[in-house]
């Protein structure tokens, strides 16, 4: 891939919303690239300023006119393709006013998928894995229009949080262990 056809995909994608891409993305995205070439290439890339690295296998365009303010959220979604992801747990209790502390380098969210904790320049993604079934997860999450990942309903929150058992005290301190 030249420095030119990363500029005009990116540019294209960029039109459409789109500035956070997985290495998978852009195996896709220039199909005709060996391995080791797009290895190269991405690096190159990164190198010159036309790709940031936002964490390993996830690239943003630091050039596009569309990113919304939920770059997190993008990488997020881009590490757990395929998965259910939700903001859960600190993040959406913070966003519900329930805990007066709001995580602002943090984004907890839960996922079918596999738990980790990635470190961005965005802020660290934590993931939280549910063993909960694909009925209990889709009721426990809302859509927010504009927003890339949903959000936990507020009952939904209270119980992540009480699952994975820490800062409940930031829930019962505030008044709000009401035991939903």
């Amino acid at each position: 891939m030249t420095q030119g056809e990363l500029q005009k995909t990116l540019s294209e994608w960029a039109k459409r919303g789109r500035y956070v891409f997985s290495r998978h993305d852009m195996r896709r995205l220039f199909p005709d690239e060996s391995e080791r070439s797009l290895e190269k290439s991405l690096a190159r890339m990164v190198e010159s300023g036309l790709l940031q690295r936002a964490t390993r296998g996830v690239y943003l365009n630091p050039y596009a006119g569309s990113q919304d303010g939920y770059a997190i959220e993008h990488i997020a979604k881009a590490l757990r393709p395929g998965e259910y992801n939700y903001v859960s747990l600190e993040s959406a209790l913070s966003e519900y006013g329930v805990i007066s502390q709001i995580p602002i380098d943090r984004l907890t969210v839960m996922t079918t998928g596999r738990k980790g904790t990635y470190r961005t320049r965005h802020g660290t993604i934590e993931f939280t894995h549910t063993k909960r079934g694909l009925d209990e997860v889709l009721k426990s999450m809302v859509p927010v229009p504009g927003r890339p990942l949903r959000i936990a309903t507020l009952a939904a929150a209270r119980r992540d949080l009480r699952r994975v058992g820490r800062n409940c005290h930031l829930m019962e301190q505030e008044g709000a262990g009401d035991g939903q």
